[in-house]
């Protein structure tokens, strides 16, 4: 009975990280150097994504009953856990780009927004751009005809100053 109290806080520690999160990335880490894991650590903490290896069996816990008890088909070898709070993408994005320079990242699968990927899904969700970039670029679709007209009014205007 001891044993099971000992580990309960690590089981509400990993339910607490995956409570409200935007996306959650398992990865086998295996084959990783110190040095590339440390990289790889420094890269997703700038990003803003929660990173650490847990075991399989206290992912299992903390993911039964909830939206993301999808996760337990992926929990098979060494499993290390990325969640992103914010930005839905940015889990897989961070991942994808590291694992392209390191083959022996692979990635499992995960949750994006309540919604369960594989590797391959994972892999495409990690090409779509952050939602600044998204903004960004509608912002610049909507504001590019507004644009256009002005440029053909003023060039209307400039011509009917030359004929007069």
């Amino acid at each position: 009975m001891a044993k099971i109290e000992e580990k309960r806080p690590i089981v509400e520690e990993i339910a607490g990280i995956l409570d409200g999160s935007a996306s959650a990335v398992l990865v086998d880490h295996r084959g990783l150097t110190v040095a590339e894991d440390t990289e790889l650590r420094k890269t997703l903490r700038e990003a803003g994504i929660q990173y650490k290896v847990y075991k399989n069996t206290f992912i299992r816990f903390a993911v039964q009953g909830t939206a993301n008890e999808a996760l337990s088909q992926l929990l098979e070898g060494p499993s290390a856990l990325a969640v992103s709070k914010d930005d839905a993408t940015a889990a897989a994005r961070e991942i994808a780009k590291f694992a392209k320079a390191h083959a022996k990242l692979e990635v499992k699968g995960g949750m994006v927004e309540g919604s369960f990927y594989d590797a391959d899904g994972i892999k495409a969700v990690a090409n779509i751009p952050s939602r600044e970039v998204l903004i960004g670029r509608l912002l610049g679709s909507m504001n590019s005809p507004v644009a256009n007209l002005a440029r053909v009014l003023d060039q209307i205007a400039k011509k009917d100053e030359e004929v007069a």
